[in-house]
């Protein structure tokens, strides 16, 4: 039943090198197995590849480690001789083994402070898997110019119980922006992490993004935010405020992003790993960052002083640990000016709305609906003109949350949506997130515990100059689960069955790229290509 190592997992813009090559993984014409057994087909999803250039391309390991605890590891990044700036593209390479028993864990890669990956794992079969994780980090070309320290942290417990240890090797692959792509890419000229409160920008800074590694984890409550419940419904999980948590960014006290989490079902996710052994859920192992404009804020930053850059969780009770807020800033400057000057214009916020109504019976329910808009706006004057950036964003989020008594049954309708305008000078780009789950977990005779699950992650994406279109691009992605297994026994007596469905389809003027994969009992039964 063991399908080839190189059809390991795909994740994020990430892809085996067989399917890159066109090739057609073995156990796509299997027959399943009635239930699962001490093997499974290696993790896998339908995402698309990173693309590279057809040139040559120098690699480099940053990390090779063992993680059997909460140590991380330390080293140096060392940048290609052979390969030299500017690049056209780094991709970065996480490949990983493990077997045994042992839960998702949650991990970082730092290279000079900056977090440039942020994964999860999954959860090993007794025989053993393998898996990979790819990713496009030519923005943070700035930090990888010069050696660096480097820190890594798959925080693991491994004992006579959970004995699975973590293997995990993290390279980079440098292409040179020579021959046809001698054109490298329009990549930040600082790249800054926020290791404290406080940000001193170069005083010719043009444009400012801000980047967030918003996960709610660590095995608590939070871990399941979005099923939290105020404390006057009888639910294992409480919030004060109900189950609406949204990312805010501010610049010297004065709110300056907000953005919907995404929420994220790790490989342990709704009492259920039977339903991500192979197929995981959207972005659980290539945690995407949440992106802020703080563009209408440069002339403020742009004083030589520090500021402080405060990054917060809105809906996560007072004292309450699960969050984690990593932050990269990244910074273009002027060339043609030493200091670039210019003022905010315009900052209007609605009041944020969030309401949690609880109705008790023999279903208790409780619908959250919550909401908040943001506009900000600021002009710079430039070596090439003045130029006014104008951002906008609003927020909402709905919820249906059931249950009942002693939680055997539990279930939850949600969507949040996420849409974002950035004007700048005559150019809009605009972005409308979606994201929706629904899913129920009952246990019922016998202990057999059942999920059924969907998640999707979409976006609509358009760019506009002057009323004429310039891009666009429409993303789906939807994962659908179905798995069942008897509960408190050992691991042999689980009588585990389980259909997964993965389906992603990006089109837009850059192309088309849709690919479905399903799955049984562990083995992929369907993997295939559209366009």
């Amino acid at each position: 039943m063991r399908p080839s190592r190189i059809m390991g997992m795909i994740s994020g813009l990430a892809l085996a090198a067989a399917t890159l090559l066109g090739a057609t993984p073995a156990a796509a014409t299997e027959t399943p197995p009635k239930e699962f057994g001490t093997d499974w087909h290696d993790p896998l999803t339908a995402a698309p590849p990173v693309t590279r250039p057809h040139t040559r391309s120098c690699e480099v390991t940053v990390a090779e480690a063992q993680f059997r605890d909460f140590t991380p590891y330390r080293g140096t990044y060392t940048p290609p001789k052979a390969c030299a700036t500017p690049w056209s593209k780094v991709v970065l390479r996480l490949d990983g083994t493990v077997k045994g028993r042992q839960y998702d864990r949650l991990g970082h890669l730092a290279v000079g402070g900056v977090e440039v990956l942020r994964t999860s794992t999954p959860q090993p079969s007794p025989d053993g898997i393998a898996w990979a994780v790819e990713k496009d980090v030519t923005r943070y070309s700035d930090t990888l110019r010069r050696p660096q320290p480097v820190e890594m942290l798959i925080g693991n417990v491994v004992n006579d119980t959970y004995t699975g240890v973590i293997d995990v090797k993290v390279t980079l692959t440098f292409y040179p922006a020579t021959g046809p792509a001698k054109t490298p890419p329009t990549v930040p000229d600082r790249v800054v992490p926020l290791d404290s409160a406080t940000l001193t920008t170069p005083r010719n800074t043009e444009r400012i993004l801000a980047e967030v590694y918003a996960t709610g984890s660590g095995g608590g409550c939070e871990e399941y935010w979005y099923l939290t419940t105020p404390d006057a419904a009888p639910y294992t999980c409480k919030a004060t405020d109900g189950p609406y948590r949204e990312v805010r960014i501010s610049v010297d006290g004065r709110l300056a992003g907000i953005a919907a989490p995404f929420p994220t079902v790790w490989t342990g996710g709704w009492s259920n790993p039977f339903l991500w052994y192979v197929t995981p859920g959207p972005r659980a192992f290539d945690v995407q960052p949440v992106v802020y404009d703080l563009t209408p804020f440069a002339a403020l930053l742009n004083d030589g002083r520090a500021h402080r850059v405060d990054v917060s969780v809105a809906g996560v009770p007072e004292g309450r640990t699960g969050w984690s807020t990593p932050t990269n800033i990244l910074l273009w400057q002027d060339e043609g000016r030493a200091v670039v000057t210019g003022a905010l214009t315009r900052h209007r916020e609605s009041e944020p709305a969030n309401s949690s109504v609880y109705t008790a019976g023999s279903e208790h329910r409780l619908d959250t609906t919550g909401a908040h808009r943001l506009t900000v706006a600021g002009h710079l004057d430039t070596s090439h003109g003045r130029i006014t950036t104008t951002v906008s964003r609003a927020l909402s989020h709905t919820s249906a949350h059931r249950w009942t008594d002693g939680e055997s049954r539990d279930a939850l309708t949600a969507t949040w949506t996420d849409r974002e305008s950035v004007t700048t000078g005559r150019t809009t780009t605009r972005t409308d997130r979606t994201y929706t789950m629904d899913g129920e977990t009952t246990l019922g005779a016998g202990d057999r515990l059942r999920t059924v699950l969907t998640l999707g992650d979409r976006a609509d994406t358009v760019t506009v100059r002057g009323g004429e279109r310039l891009s666009w691009s429409r993303l789906d992605d939807t994962y659908t689960g179905d798995a069942t297994y008897t509960a408190n026994v050992p691991r042999d007596q689980r009588h585990a069955v389980g259909t997964t469905s993965e389906r992603y389809r990006l089109y837009g003027s850059g192309g088309c790229y849709d690919r479905t994969v399903r799955t049984a009992q562990g083995t992929v039964t369907e993997d295939r290509r559209r366009c």
